[in-house]
């Protein structure tokens, strides 16, 4: 069964998204549940849009003495069927949109589902600071 597109792939918002996750070793696009995932080989590292209500967002996973944190910032909030995981998202379209934060927020995401060469080459690549300037 097709999935109805929850958010337009060509936005500009899901562009810049897709500008900052590619840039990671080994990652990948992949259309599931009506949006675009990206994934450090096969596991997803970041998902946009949290909800039909919220397109304009993303779920990430956040390292776990972030996520308390994060909860308390109205900002995050924790996502339908990912968040009993573990996973939370924030929204891509507020007056104010911090992109440096949420390229440190991919960046770990990206790092706690990749496997350990993923890693390396990221960290030979110049690690936080290899995707990053795309921010």
């Amino acid at each position: 069964m097709q999935h109805p597109e929850v958010v337009d792939p060509a936005h500009p918002l899901v562009e810049r998204v897709r500008a900052i996750c590619l840039a990671y070793p080994e990652s990948v696009e992949v259309e599931a549940w009506g949006r675009p995932t990206f994934r450090a080989g096969k596991k997803i590292f970041i998902m946009v849009s949290a909800s039909m209500d919220r397109p304009f967002s993303i779920v990430f996973k956040p390292d776990s003495d972030e996520r308390g944190p994060y909860l308390q910032d109205g900002r995050f909030f924790s996502p339908p069927y990912w968040g009993p995981g573990g996973w939370l998202a924030t929204d891509l379209d507020q007056p104010g949109t911090d992109w440096t934060e949420l390229g440190e927020i991919i960046d770990t995401s990206y790092r706690q589902v990749a496997l350990v060469r993923q890693i390396k080459a990221l960290d030979a690549a110049g690690g936080r600071n290899g995707p990053q300037r795309l921010v």
